[in-house]
């Protein structure tokens, strides 16, 4: 890349320093990024993104003066930082040893060309900058690089040294270093083969257009079976943007042929303890046991919301046409947020278009690429979008793993220089397992960091009044934090986060997923307030839902089934292998329960389960028949053995 600036060594140092940087921030191949290249007018680069760009060359050259402002291409900015640079290295105390352009910190940098693929993708693929990528910490751990992150960084390192040859093998790659051996030893064995390109010249020119792992044909084995998941279209490459969409088709046509993928079917009826669902496959209505709803206290079909809906809706219309900020609020809205906060005993309450959105916003908001985001392994996508489009440092603990947790909270406490936000689902929503809550606040309190709990499929099931989580806990007023969705057990849209007066009224104007989206209707925000009500009023919903656990959970752990260690309304039959849990989805519709088959990605590779979600509405005969059916369609497809 050096051919394409000044020959000076400095000039090509800082050159390359400053490229990586703003193709970490802004997700720019390097490729793209040249010295006339305009921020603006050919990158896009706005205000915000480039104060966040300038903070991040500072930091990667250790630079402690300001930069100026308004550099408008990326060859101003290098010459700025050479100038820089060059001012500390004649200042008083400058080191003879460091010349303009050595940044403080090598990081992970190598002469290796593997290695540096590896981590010119790690940086792309993270929005970490190199000083910040060591070659031997834990991917997942001290990197939060997830299987999903990693799958990306591997596509792109592969693509850069042109391999196109087998798939590395990634068992025991917890690092970078080793995941550069592990592209080092697919290469040397592709070209002992001969299918191969040699890495040695360090090119990072490839021209493989698809890097994908190559996915195994459909009717490979004896028996037609395809092993292929939807991991495998993730990062097929090719100049047509479109190709990947025509593979995952086949891919998607042929599971529905066989009637394993059966997602998005419409409903015909409400959702109560039965639905009567349009089954696209046969083109018929039918009738099923429902068991895939997280409508935990029967709220969505409560006559007092649906009235409570209808009739703010004939008053103020269907919606508003604007966002909170312009024309959009309502004064439901302001009642929602002041019940919200009432509910969940906090000062105070803010609104989202939605529980995804809430998560966007309030940690993308909060958390900044200075500070550092920790998160549990098995978080919804949701937490893990919002770490990405905060740029933070994202360290992942092992899933409920408080040890794990307490290292990575004194790491970051002795390394870093900003904040430390600590962010766990209260339920976990595929696992149906709780949090770990008085021990995440213990070691939050002990190594001054903030913590925000996600109470989607809490609110309304946990705690002896539905509030969730916290009050579960006893730790009501310890947790800084809580987020929830309204699109479950309170029977509406939108989602929220109750907090200190102060942290809410920053969030209305830093969060951009609630001052750039209109809200949610008046007549959704006059249905939520309704089944506030009814929760309150009627706490008997609540007990007939623990009931209703506990009667369907001890029947299945009675048939063998493995539920993790669910303590909520979710239940999850751990299957493992896909093929086999897509097999007993369609055994158990065709007896007619509905319940959702989970695989990749929504659980990793080989945790392929059915997740079976209780409401207060189903009976006594329902869950036994429920019960029935689980174990006549695990034995038919030899999830249990026959008796």
């Amino acid at each position: 890349m050096t051919n394409a600036v000044n020959a000076h060594p400095d000039t090509a140092r800082v050159h390359d320093g400053v490229v990586e940087v703003i193709a970490a921030r802004t997700l720019y191949d390097v490729g793209h990024l040249r010295p006339e290249s305009h921020f603006e007018a050919d990158l896009g680069i706005d205000s915000v993104i480039m104060e966040s760009v300038l903070l991040s060359v500072r930091e990667h050259f250790a630079l402690s003066a300001e930069l100026p402002a308004g550099p408008a291409t990326i060859g101003e900015l290098v010459d700025a930082v050479r100038a820089a640079l060059a001012d500390a290295a004649a200042g008083p105390g400058a080191s003879a040893t460091e010349g303009p352009g050595a940044p403080a910190t090598a990081g992970a940098g190598s002469d290796d060309p593997v290695t540096e693929a590896v981590v010119a993708a790690a940086m792309r693929q993270t929005q970490y900058q190199r000083h910040q990528l060591a070659l031997d910490a834990d991917l997942e751990g001290e990197l939060g690089v997830d299987s999903v992150v990693l799958t990306s960084v591997v596509a792109e390192a592969t693509e850069r040294l042109g391999l196109t040859g087998a798939a590395p093998d990634l068992a025991g790659a917890t690092t970078l270093r080793a995941l550069a051996d592990a592209l080092r030893a697919c290469d040397a064995a592709a070209r002992d083969t001969g299918t191969g390109t040699d890495t040695g010249t360090g090119t990072g020119t490839g021209t493989s257009t698809n890097t994908a792992r190559p996915a195994t044909s459909p009717g490979a084995d004896p028996d037609g079976w395809d092993h292929r998941s939807m991991k495998d279209f993730t990062e097929q490459r090719d100049p047509d943007l479109f190709a990947k969409t025509r593979s995952f088709a086949g891919y998607l046509r042929s599971r529905e042929k066989d009637r394993l993928y059966w997602y998005g079917m419409p409903l015909h009826s409400q959702c109560g303890n039965r639905a009567v669902i349009f089954d696209e496959l046969e083109g018929r209505k039918r009738e099923f046991l429902m068991f895939a709803s997280n409508n935990y206290l029967g709220l969505a079909n409560h006559p007092s919301v649906i009235e409570a809906v209808c009739d703010a809706t004939r008053t103020y219309g269907a919606t508003h046409t604007g966002s909170r900020f312009i024309g959009g609020t309502n004064m439901l809205h302001k009642e929602l947020e002041r019940r919200l906060a009432a509910f969940k005993q906090r000062p105070a309450c803010i609104v989202y278009p939605g529980g995804y959105s809430a998560n966007l916003g309030a940690i993308s908001a909060l958390v900044k690429s200075y500070d550092t985001l920790v998160v549990d392994r098995l978080n919804h996508m949701s937490i893990v979008d919002g770490a990405r489009l905060s740029g933070a440092v994202r360290k992942i603990y092992r899933h409920n793993d408080m040890a794990d947790l307490e290292r990575i909270l004194s790491r970051s406490a002795e390394d870093g220089t900003g904040g430390r936000l600590v962010v766990a689902d209260g339920v976990f929503s595929m696992h149906g397992d709780l949090c770990d809550l008085p021990e995440i606040v213990r070691l939050a309190k002990e190594y001054d960091a903030r913590v925000m709990i996600d109470d989607a499929h809490a609110t309304g099931v946990l705690g002896v009044r539905g509030s969730g989580t916290a009050e579960h806990f006893g730790l009501k007023g310890e947790v800084d934090l809580e987020l929830g969705t309204m699109s479950k057990t309170l029977a509406g849209m939108g989602g929220f986060v109750v907090g200190e007066e102060e942290v809410v009224e920053y969030l209305r104007y830093y969060s951009n997923s609630y001052v750039f989206a209109a809200n949610i209707p008046a007549g959704v925000a006059a249905g939520l307030i309704a089944a506030i009500d009814v929760i309150e009023a009627e706490p008997e919903r609540l007990k007939r839902l623990w009931t209703n656990i506990g009667t369907l959970r001890d029947r299945l752990l009675d048939a063998g089934f493995d539920l993790e260690h669910s303590e909520s309304a979710i239940l999850p039959i751990v299957i493992g292998d896909e093929r086999r849990a897509m097999e007993m989805g369609r055994a158990v519709r065709a007896r007619g329960l509905f319940c959702q088959t989970v695989v990749y990605p929504g659980v990793p590779l080989g945790d392929a389960r059915l997740r079976v979600s209780v409401t207060c509405e189903h009976t006594p005969q329902d869950l036994d028949l429920a019960a029935e059916i689980f174990v006549d369609a695990a034995r038919e497809t030899g999830v249990l053995p026959t008796p």
